[in-house]
């Protein structure tokens, strides 16, 4: 049997039984009876870090796997989250007013992708290791607190056995044989959003996300609710049925991480970004999904103009609705990362509030951001430093991260830049500099001003 992670039902309902846990469903005695009888039929709970279990589960098993899975789609969220464009709105009460994008200086759109780039290059090598793992590599290689590319040079054997980099990602993201930018998912997505932009403009449809994505991104280049996604495309479902339907990562990290090419499109102008993040989030993700993917677009648009951490971050909290978990967990980590300076008190902290939910996760990773923001101050390597040391996904925060300070600050310190060439699977991008992207994005910034 094909062990295919994140989209086997035997994988999905530990998984599903935790969002329900998360989305106020837990209590209803519907959702345990479901527990109930998984556990009963020898299911497991969710991995802990991995798309799928070990060994392969029987077809009985499987086939109640979809079936307790479309019991549990049934059952709606009591919380008042909504997932409607509409209804955002009408719960946002200091939602902005839409304006027309202005023209920001030319190397601040340069800055917000040499950012992006070099943040999740930086989180690339130490992704899926745990805080204390982070730590002890970059304190046994002199980079402690966090302020230059992880390096294997000097780093001890123990510690290197302990915590091993990640496979995927240490041959091209490590001090010694960074060569240009690697590809990376948080990369690609922002070359797509992109490629969404320049096909369909900016009154562009969920239905056209969903075309970009079957023309140019390779199934196997897709995780979690992208992949969840993609896989009821082909089956024949339609935007946001491709969200829901055995989908339990639909309020994990991924619209959040598609979103800063919507913020860049339409600088000064939350409101729009948030709208164009939306349409593009909804094909795979609900509520907290969704709202991530508004707030990290709004911040985008913001940074472009803006002259502090604190006005970018009011522009992404005036998108997302105050009274939903992501709203909460943001307004709780700005608050400790403005009145405490040791980061590692915050990161305590935000562990403390969020350490059950799954490392890729919206809520805790939109968390960590805007604490890494406040904590940075405008100050690149600080706050992409401490994106990383959060130890959530790492190269996803730090990249968001990235791309507001850089954007902030007008440029991206020499140090933190490749050589100009970022490499991708998507069909005409791999090798194309990241100069030619802001050349891009200031293209439909005019286009959206005409």
């Amino acid at each position: 049997m094909i062990r295919l992670t994140w989209v086997q039902p035997e994988d999905l309902v530990g998984h599903e039984l935790r969002q329900a846990a998360e989305d106020g469903r837990g209590a209803l005695p519907e959702v345990a009876a479901v527990a109930a009888r998984w556990h009963a039929a020898g299911g497991h709970d969710a991995p802990p870090r991995a798309g799928a279990s070990a060994g392969s589960a029987s077809e009985e098993l499987r086939t109640l796997a979809g079936e307790l899975l479309d019991e549990l789609a049934a059952i709606p969220s009591p919380l008042p989250e909504p997932s409607g464009f509409e209804e955002i709105v009408a719960s946002c009460p200091d939602w902005p007013a839409a304006r027309p994008p202005v023209r920001p200086e030319p190397g601040r759109v340069l800055a917000a992708w040499w950012g992006r780039a070099a943040g999740c290059l930086l989180g690339k090598p130490v992704e899926k290791i745990p805080r204390e793992g982070i730590r002890a590599i970059a304190e046994a290689t002199g980079n402690w607190p966090i302020r230059g590319w992880f390096t294997a040079k000097g780093l001890p054997p123990e510690i290197a056995e302990r915590w091993p980099w990640n496979r995927r990602s240490a041959a091209t993201s490590l001090a010694e044989n960074i060569d240009g930018v690697p590809e990376d998912d948080d990369l690609n997505y922002a070359l797509l959003a992109l490629a969404v932009l320049e096909r369909h403009g900016p009154d562009f449809t969920t239905e056209d996300v969903a075309r970009t994505w079957l023309d140019a991104l390779p199934a196997g280049r897709v995780f979690t609710a992208e992949r969840a996604a993609y896989r009821n495309l082909l089956t024949g479902l339609e935007p946001p049925a491709t969200a829901v339907h055995r989908n339990p990562f639909r309020e994990w990290i991924g619209a959040l991480i598609r979103a800063d090419v919507y913020g860049w499109a339409n600088p000064g102008d939350p409101a729009t970004a948030a709208s164009c993040a939306w349409r593009d989030a909804r094909l795979s993700h609900t509520a907290n999904g969704i709202y991530g993917a508004m707030f990290a677009a709004a911040m985008c648009a913001q940074a472009l103009v803006a002259g502090s951490v604190d006005e970018v971050i009011e522009a992404g909290l005036s998108v997302v609705p105050p009274g939903s978990r992501l709203a909460e967990a943001v307004r709780q980590a700005v608050a400790d990362a403005a009145a405490e300076p040791d980061f590692e008190w915050v990161a305590d902290r935000l562990y403390a509030r969020h350490g059950h939910l799954h490392w890729v996760h919206t809520v805790n990773n939109a968390a960590l951001l805007a604490a890494a923001l406040v904590h940075g101050a405008g100050d690149f390597a600080a706050t992409v430093g401490a994106a990383v040391a959060g130890g959530w996904d790492t190269d996803s925060a730090a990249a968001t991260a990235g791309s507001v300070a850089g954007a902030l600050a007008g440029g991206v310190p020499e140090r933190w830049t490749t050589r100009d060439r970022l490499a991708s699977s998507l069909p005409g991008f791999d090798g194309v500099s990241i100069e030619s992207l802001a050349a891009r994005t200031l293209a439909l910034i005019e286009g959206g001003r005409r």
